[in-house]
């Protein structure tokens, strides 16, 4: 796969599939920018994917901005909810290092939350408000002032440094996105089979192919960014 027809495709606000490896979780996920998320792109995942659709912040933006690992908030308040801590994610069988999920957000400006156009709401504001020009204290009052927490957004916060000390799709996608240009938030699903378990990679390159999508694997997007 020629990663530069990906990229343009990212460009171009379209969904591209992205499998991480054989040796990790063997899952493709649906993947757009989230600065081009719509209502019909919801649709689409939940439908076509079936998995948790979830937006990813670059490492740096989540410290400057105050979002936390949610791991982090549960270990914290483990003194007053002890069993949080003994429930910690230390031996996820895929990942060596804690969970990338964050908070669960919602807009303020939505209802339940969980509709399509709520979802698509949140997540599209959601990245127009952390990549906006405006300080750190401004964003942060603009998160406070427009969303509230928890809600049906998942947030995950990809590591320090990116694809080196975790490679999850968390970080694939987000680099992706980074190498493409664009506002560097994810919007990612993983793709589901009618067996119980993940979509076969075989069947999700089918699916790709049927439905004009691009395919491609971790692997490639690791290459590619080494050589940048």
């Amino acid at each position: 796969m020629e990663l530069q027809k990906v990229i343009e495709e990212i460009r171009n606000g379209k969904i591209v599939l992205v499998y991480d490896f054989d040796d990790r979780e063997r899952e493709t996920d649906m993947v757009i920018a989230s600065e081009f998320i719509t209502p019909d792109v919801i649709k689409k995942m939940r439908k076509d994917a079936g998995g948790l659709i979830c937006t990813t912040t670059p490492y740096r933006i989540a410290k400057e901005l105050g979002l936390p690992f949610m791991s982090d908030v549960f270990f914290d308040d483990n003194g007053k909810y002890p069993l949080l801590k003994a429930m910690a994610p230390t031996d996820i069988p895929y990942d060596n290092t804690r969970s990338s999920f964050g908070i669960t957000i919602n807009h303020r400006g939505t209802y339940t939350g969980i509709t399509d156009n709520d979802r698509s709401k949140t997540i599209s504001e959601y990245a127009r408000t952390i990549f906006s020009s405006a300080s750190a204290d401004e964003r942060k009052y603009q998160l406070g002032k427009n969303f509230r927490a928890p809600g049906h957004v998942h947030l995950l916060n990809t590591s320090e440094n990116i694809l080196e000390t975790r490679k999850g799709h968390t970080e694939l996608a987000t680099a992706l996105m980074m190498m493409a240009s664009v506002k560097p938030s994810a919007t990612i699903c993983e793709m589901l089979g009618d067996d119980g378990n993940a979509m076969k990679k075989e069947e999700t390159i089918a699916y790709a192919k049927k439905n004009g999508y691009l395919f491609l694997e971790g692997n490639d997007i690791i290459e590619e960014w080494k050589r940048r």
